[in-house]
């Protein structure tokens, strides 16, 4: 796919301090790139740049394979955090920058209509904004900005501001309209679970310079450092050395275990294992016949609810972190303190370089 949107060698300056350097990015036409990062680490500011509302003070910026032009802003639109809603009704709001721009009664309805229909707002379309909750604001600010059939979407956080339930139906209706629609967008989110849902590739922000770029898959499941590891839930994070190593698999020291996991590690070497927590699997008693590499005993330090999960922090002479179901922190007794089988394939442990 061609690359709608190009940055490269973009340097951003606030208050007379570089807060952004970025060498290289892409948002290829069709596609969703999440940025993510700690507060502080440049999301929006980024966002703000490739959306044309701050000035760079190095770089290129080309959109469609041109530099930006004076007609650039109309071909963008951006959603942010808090809807800005102007004091008239869902239609009205709906049809404000249909007006700016000049399309006639006639079009103006026509996409005002397929807009409401896509977030479920026909009914409210002759509702006063003053009287939506927030999660219908922020419906209404993203069917305005679909109405405008923008050639890139911008999202600042979203969805930050809503309740789960809200946030939820809202994630998975902007998800399908984006499928249907096929259009390009760039959103910073804290949320993994939405950037998971939405993005096709992530940026991992690190004090403002992209610690990471790729696939969502590959970022989550192959992070190229500890930074990236922990920010994107890999959180277990080991240090050790290299005991053995022969024909890809090698052998690491920690503490007084030994895990075993693929690649290409030298003897003496020390290294960092990232391990996700839902690759690890618990049991009682003695693991039974597994494919898992590695198996240890340990005691459960701390049950952390988590929504739809338990994280069971394990202590196997090594801290590991395990997601379970609640049913199956219920069936298997859990407890601080229960003796438990933890067990995780080698080719579930990453291997970090510094």
């Amino acid at each position: 796919m061609s690359a709608l949107l190009e940055v490269s060698g973009l340097k951003v300056d606030l208050g007379g301090v570089q807060v952004l350097d970025v060498p290289r990015l892409e948002v290829a036409a069709g596609t969703v790139l999440a940025l993510i990062g700690p507060n502080g680490s440049g999301k929006t500011t980024l966002l703000k740049t490739l959306a044309g509302l701050l000035p760079a003070r190095e770089g290129r910026i080309a959109f469609d394979g041109a530099p930006l032009g004076p007609d650039y802003r109309r071909r963008v639109t951006m959603v942010f955090q808090a809807p800005l809603l102007f004091d008239l009704s869902v239609r009205g709001n709906l049809e404000s920058g249909l007006r700016l721009r000049g399309l006639q009664a006639e079009e103006r309805n026509v996409r005002v209509t397929e807009a409401a229909a896509r977030f479920g707002l026909t009914e409210l379309l002759g509702r006063s904004a003053r009287h939506l909750s927030g999660g219908e604001a922020q419906r209404t600010s993203l069917a305005r900005a679909f109405a405008l059939r923008p050639e890139l979407l911008v999202l600042d956080e979203p969805f930050s501001a809503l309740d789960p339930p809200t946030r939820e139906g809202l994630v998975t209706d902007l998800a399908r309209v984006l499928r249907e629609t096929r259009t390009t967008a760039l959103m910073a989110t804290h949320d993994q679970a939405e950037a998971l849902r939405l993005a096709d590739r992530i940026a991992v922000l690190r004090e403002g310079r992209v610690a990471q770029e790729g696939p969502v898959a590959e970022v989550f499941h192959a992070p190229v450092d500890a930074f990236v590891a922990g920010f994107v839930g890999m959180e277990t994070v080991l240090t050790g050395r290299v005991a053995s190593a022969h024909a890809g698999e090698f052998r690491v020291d920690v503490g007084p275990c030994q895990v075993v996991a693929l690649g290409g590690a030298g003897v003496g070497e020390e290294v960092r294992l990232g391990i996700r927590p839902e690759h690890v699997t618990l049991g009682r008693g003695p693991a039974g016949p597994t494919s898992a590499r590695n198996a240890f005993t340990g005691r459960v330090a701390a049950l952390v609810p988590m929504g739809p999960f338990v994280r069971v922090e394990v202590d196997c002479g090594f801290p590991l972190a395990a997601y379970v179901t609640p049913a199956s922190r219920d069936d298997l007794a859990l407890a601080e303190g229960t003796e438990v089988t933890a067990a995780f394939k080698a080719t579930s442990v990453h291997l970090l370089r510094p």
